[in-house]
């Protein structure tokens, strides 16, 4: 009996190390702790985000056009169990957007020593065919060249022939990239590169994904551009998340060429000029608005025009009256005066 206590008592504290042990691991993982912090720089100084009901995302989350391209890692440390929940988190994030020729496109590069383009944005315009497009991609094993991926996917998806919009039409282009992993290849010039092209792009790490990796690769500002999940298991929590952005996403703020005031209208935004400017034919810079003037006659106080006139009509009165010899009688300023008609006749006749 007390042998059996006594290895009862030792297992015990066995299991209690092992507790303690995997608490004070999970503790000081950085992974976990860049996943935390994450979580308060993006929940702290904000308003609170508005949660949306998952019955009604379709009908009432309706993403503003996109070029979006998925870059997912398929390397030898994704195991096929973990693979197939990147495809489901794929079609879920397909659910939630507005596909579409004049809505959003979509793109699917695969990578890991190699990069394969499953897709590309002008070959699937409905969610059907898109997510049987997802469901037939296979993992390319060895390898995590994440710097080589992004390369190709702004050389050769992000472009028109494959159906990328031209910049006129002012589509975002969107890249978001899934790795568990380390690249083997560099990744910072690469992406700096696609960003000044202004492709945004999200930095998603899963499990044993390196944070310094994800921030290179990702734009700024960083806490809403790098996304960490701790298993592929849990993938599919990001799509509410990313369902939050891209709703979320204002025009106005993602860069626009208003010489004055943007104004977001729904998916997309026109611009408005400040009091006393007029918006140009442009639609986009503002000039002053023209002063009407207005031509003011100043009244004349000794009223001279009204004085001519009375002279020039009292004039041809009297010459009318003169031919017919009538003596008349008139006023001025008051005073009466009689005309003397022989002696204007004496005047006429010199």
């Amino acid at each position: 009996m007390m042998k059996s206590f006594l290895c009862l008592l030792c297992c015990s504290a066995l299991l209690l190390s092992d507790v303690l042990a995997t608490y004070h691991h999970s503790a000081l993982d950085p992974h976990m702790i860049a996943a935390q912090s994450y979580a308060q720089t993006r929940n702290n100084g904000r308003p609170p985000t508005k949660t949306l009901n998952p019955a009604k995302t379709d009908s009432q989350c309706r993403s503003r056009p996109l070029d979006l391209v998925f870059i997912i890692d398929s390397s030898r440390s994704v195991r096929p169990g973990e693979f197939e929940k990147v495809k489901i988190f794929l079609a879920d994030m397909v659910d939630t957007l507005d596909v579409g020729a004049d809505a959003t496109r979509v793109a699917v590069v695969n990578y890991a020593s190699t990069v394969k383009i499953e897709f590309l944005l002008k070959h699937h315009f409905n969610k059907p065919d898109m997510k049987k497009a997802i469901s037939r991609i296979e993992p390319l094993a060895a390898g995590t060249m994440t710097g080589l991926a992004i390369k190709t996917a702004v050389n050769d998806a992000f472009t028109e022939p494959s159906g990328a919009r031209p910049r006129s039409r002012k589509i975002s282009k969107v890249a978001i990239i899934v790795t568990d992993g380390r690249p083997q290849d560099q990744v910072e010039e690469v992406s700096a590169a696609a960003r000044a092209t202004g492709i945004e792009i999200y930095a998603v790490g899963v499990d044993r994904a390196d944070m310094t990796s994800l921030r290179q690769m990702a734009s700024i500002p960083l806490e809403d551009h790098v996304f960490y999940v701790e298993t592929y298991g849990v993938i599919e929590k990001l799509t509410s998340k990313f369902r939050e952005t891209l709703c979320g996403l204002d025009p106005c703020a993602m860069g626009h060429d208003c010489d004055h005031i943007c104004v977001n209208s729904n998916a997309s935004y026109y611009c408005k000029c400040r009091n006393g400017y007029i918006l140009n034919a442009d639609k986009k810079t503002c000039s002053l608005k023209p002063v009407k003037v207005v031509e003011v006659v100043p009244e004349d106080p000794c009223k001279c025009e009204a004085r001519l006139a009375f002279q020039k009509q009292t004039q041809a009165a009297i010459q009318q009256l003169t031919a017919k010899h009538i003596l008349p009688v008139f006023v001025s300023d008051g005073r009466r005066f009689i005309i003397n008609t022989h002696f204007l006749q004496r005047i006429s006749l010199k």
